[in-house]
């Protein structure tokens, strides 16, 4: 649907309001914390706008505080390197005074070397599967409103689930997780763009896949669940309007964390990124 897609788009379009400074806003809507991927990316758009054109090759990021989705974010980048190959970026995202996200994201000029890479899963083509709200409308058919409207409001990001779980009652299973993404419409061409649509998208299935083994739902008021950290490489240009399938597993949790992994291959089977990520997964009292 190319009405939510642009309206992510325009989110990631930030507000230059000095050199270096940017401004963001969140959607409107009941959330109660900004969601990770959207800080994620505006911090990436923040770095690429202060480079010639360069796209990341890599970028590292602590989630600090709780995003408050009433106030606008401003982005403060510092320009920490600005090499022959190499461009380090800096970015701190602020609200109310305090810092809730550090950014560091590297940019290389394009450079021939040797390659290898892993092999793509064997899955069933994205077409094959169900949409989104194939799956999930049968699930909320009797739920409250507020949860009904929330779980099948439209979305910028088209997914389909290779592997599939019940996110409001789930069973237990393996740390595994593979699901087809795609923006959902067309996107412009620029590939820092790309790159900040699949860092959104990015952040939507990692804490899933931690959960997997501890049944626990999107609506599991015994758990406090956050993203703690995020990191990704990106290995080739790549179009994240075609679909890419995001193959992930999560190897270990301990200590009230979880710990994921993803790796981004195109339908050819070119890996084009990886991701880590740990989260938060904290028992409340009570």
């Amino acid at each position: 649907m190319q009405k939510p897609l642009d309206s992510l788009i325009r989110l990631l379009d930030l507000e230059d309001l000095e050199v270096n400074l940017f401004r963001g806003v969140s959607p409107d809507g009941d959330s109660q914390r900004v969601f990770g991927g959207q800080v994620l990316g505006q911090a990436l758009i923040a770095a690429g706008r202060t480079t010639e054109g360069l796209h990341a090759n890599s970028l590292h990021a602590y989630f600090l505080r709780p995003g408050d989705p009433s106030t606008p974010i401003v982005y403060q980048v510092d320009r920490t390197k600005d090499g022959r190959s190499f461009t380090t970026r800096r970015v701190i995202a602020i609200q109310h005074g305090h810092a809730i996200f550090h950014l560091e994201a590297s940019f290389h000029r394009p450079e021939a070397g040797f390659s290898h890479q892993d092999t793509m899963p064997d899955v069933p083509d994205p077409e094959s599967l169900p949409t989104w709200h194939e799956r999930l409308e049968p699930l909320v058919v009797d739920a409250p409103e507020g949860i009904r409207s929330r779980v099948l409001q439209p979305r910028p990001i088209d997914s389909r689930h290779v592997t599939w779980v019940n996110p409001i009652d789930p069973e237990k299973l393996p740390p595994q997780m593979l699901v087809w993404i795609r923006a959902d419409g067309k996107l412009p061409a620029e590939q820092l763009m790309q790159q900040c649509i699949v860092a959104y998208a990015s952040d939507m299935t990692l804490l899933d896949t931690a959960a997997l083994p501890h049944r626990i739902g999107w609506f599991d008021d015994s758990y406090t669940v956050a993203s703690l950290d995020h990191a990704m490489w990106f290995h080739h240009d790549f179009r994240a309007d075609d679909w890419l399938l995001y193959a992930q597993e999560s190897p270990a949790a301990a200590g009230g964390r979880g710990f994921s992994t993803g790796r981004l291959f195109t339908r050819a089977g070119d890996l084009v990124a990886s991701v880590v990520q740990e989260g938060l997964f904290r028992r409340r009292e009570g």
